[in-house]
């Protein structure tokens, strides 16, 4: 591999926070877009928006707020730190589970549009073919909502790949443990380092165009519906 001149080393870590975050998130995100999608009960909305708040809260008050959740002297992070001897802040393990929260909408929201999309006709001729919930979903909804799928991968994982407010309230910039991409750009801006700054900048940039390209490629025959 040639030498670029920069450390490698947070851009592995964050192909590897970014993987994880999105097939963890679309498989957690998957119950709740359903349920989103065929509800009628008032308090859908409520739950839509909270489920949407990582989209206009700014990403340094909402890592504030998971860093105050997962401090040692709190219910979630004193259990965290009895089950394991570790702290959730300043982790790898906590920066899973903040960029899970971040990510959220990015995964819910392509769900919820296609399981919409797929309506109820399709389950319900399934039902009468003698499938019950669990076989009509697995057989006819996720099949037919595979678009909103592959939407909601590669929207979770570029998001993750971009994050920087929230790694940094929670993780900081600890190499080989939480020191992720958009951290290392920083810090090479901070120390005057330029070239290095822009190689990964550069990656980034073109990393993020090939993500929409994708994504617009995908939906190009449903405009509109991957995220709303």
């Amino acid at each position: 591999m040639p030498d670029l001149g920069v450390d490698l080393g947070p851009v592995w870590l964050t192909l590897k926070l970014a993987g994880l975050v999105a097939v963890i998130l679309v498989a957690l995100a998957t119950p709740l877009a359903w349920w989103l999608a065929h509800t009628r009960v008032r308090a859908r909305p409520v739950i839509e928006a909270v489920t949407a708040l990582p989209l206009v809260l700014p990403p340094t008050v909402l890592g504030f707020y998971i860093l105050v959740l997962f401090a040692p002297d709190t219910a979630l992070g004193g259990l965290w730190v009895r089950a394991t001897g570790t702290t959730l802040t300043f982790s790898f393990t906590g920066l899973v589970l903040a960029s899970m929260l971040y990510s959220l909408p990015f995964a819910v929201q392509p769900l919820q549009a296609a399981f919409e999309a797929v309506g109820r006709a399709p389950l319900e001729a399934a039902a009468t073919l003698g499938a019950g919930p669990r076989d009509a979903f697995f057989s006819v909804a996720a099949p037919m909502a595979l678009r909103g799928y592959l939407t909601a991968l590669v929207l979770s994982f570029a998001h993750t790949v971009g994050e920087f407010g929230v790694v940094l309230m929670v993780g900081g910039n600890i190499p080989g443990k939480t020191r992720v991409l958009s951290i290392a750009i920083y810090e090479h801006v901070e120390t005057l380092d330029y070239a290095g700054a822009q190689t990964l900048s550069a990656g980034l940039l073109v990393f993020s165009f090939v993500v929409l390209l994708a994504v617009y490629t995908l939906n190009r025959r449903a405009p509109g519906r991957a995220l709303r």
